[in-house]
């Protein structure tokens, strides 16, 4: 029986970025020390990505991204395009759990509004013409909170925070009119920053402010930048709690942000991690409206190869469905496979045999 949707979620879905193949980490290496041009590196991309399009389609996915194939980092390559933010190099890379990562990071130097000639956009373009309409293509994009993260914001432009908050929610909205012209149906908008809201060491910006009053900033952002998009734009959000080669940045569960962010976001679904002992219990998901936004469970970690027993992914989406009806529920990894370039600890059959796992419990447990 197909489990197609009408609407986004898909019952079977997932993050976005696939592990990049030894191809791909060779042509970059190439490409950087000046032995292959821009345009061949691109065009091994493409094929790459045509690959890989139809593998998701032979596991039976309904859904399908490029894999991120293009990316150095989830949320970097996006944002560096924005007029009035840069990508720079760090003196130190971000601490993630034992792990220091690749130093890099993105900073604002000029009052910010979106580039309409944004790589992003011919990029999916391209994307949505090897899909062909065989799936729907998913655009992924890290979300307008990103740009609260530490070490962006720059106060000599931006004094007030509400200025900056308000040329983001005006960038956003133009970003998604953009994309909405050059095809997009399916948008995810990925989050890190609002996750971090919630967990118990959260540092706050210098002081100046406290969680309830970033909260609700948060929310302020994340619904202003949806005002005004086209009723068939399917907008979801991921929350996550970092993907560094398969390790995490912070833990703790939704329970500080679910009764602003998970009860009034005007999303379409949210995709939540669950697949350790960091994430809590389902109990969050009761500020989540009934008939409201679906709920992807991230219950299949994507940062190892270890297989799921699908009896206790089963018994999982049954206790979830005690707190939200089991129709408002969807079935996901619990993030992508490389969130960089560098990928998670596991093999690629290993990911294809993941996410065909996926296609096999939603046809199951929704059919």
């Amino acid at each position: 029986m197909s489990i197609t949707l009408t609407r986004a979620p898909f019952r079977a879905d997932h993050v976005g970025s696939l592990l990049r193949p030894d191809r791909i980490h060779l042509a970059r290496k190439q490409c950087k020390d000046g032995d292959l041009s821009a345009g061949r590196l691109r065009e091994i991309e493409t094929e790459e990505i045509k690959r890989i399009v139809d593998k998701q389609i032979e596991v039976g996915l309904e859904v399908v991204t490029d894999g991120e194939f293009r990316r150095t980092w989830w949320h970097f390559d996006f944002l560096e395009h924005l007029t009035g933010i840069e990508g720079y190099v760090t003196e130190k890379g971000l601490t993630f759990d034992g792990v220091e990562t690749e130093r890099y990071n993105v900073r604002n130097i000029g009052k910010v509004s979106f580039n309409p000639d944004h790589p992003f956009l011919s990029d999916f373009i391209e994307l949505n013409k090897i899909v062909d309409g065989r799936a729907v293509a998913k655009q992924t994009i890290p979300s307008p909170n990103q740009l609260f993260a530490a070490g962006v914001h720059n106060e000599e432009i931006y004094p007030d925070i509400e200025d900056y908050a308000n040329d983001i929610i005006k960038t956003y909205q133009d970003a998604l009119k953009a994309f909405y012209e050059a095809g997009v149906r399916y948008l995810q908008l990925d989050d890190v920053y609002i996750a971090r809201l919630s967990a118990p060491d959260f540092q706050f910006k210098d002081g100046k402010y406290t969680r309830k009053q970033l909260i609700d900033l948060a929310l302020r952002v994340i619904n202003g930048s949806l005002e005004g998009k086209p009723d068939d734009l399917i907008i979801t959000t991921h929350l996550c709690r970092g993907n560094y080669q398969s390790t995490w940045a912070f833990e703790g569960s939704y329970a500080r942000i679910a009764p602003t962010l998970l009860a009034k976001e005007k999303v379409d679904g949210f995709f939540l991690e669950y697949d350790d002992n960091r994430s809590g219990d389902f109990k969050p998901l009761e500020h989540i409206p009934t008939g409201g936004a679906k709920v992807v469970l991230g219950v299949v970690t994507s940062k190892n190869g270890k297989f799921e027993d699908k009896e206790a992914i089963k018994a999982r989406i049954k206790e979830a469905a005690h707190i939200i009806p089991l129709e408002q529920l969807c079935l996901s990894p619990q993030c992508g496979f490389a969130s960089t370039h560098h990928g998670n600890k596991l093999t690629e059959e290993q990911q294809w045999e993941k996410l065909k796992f996926i296609v096999e419990v939603a046809k199951e447990v929704w059919a």
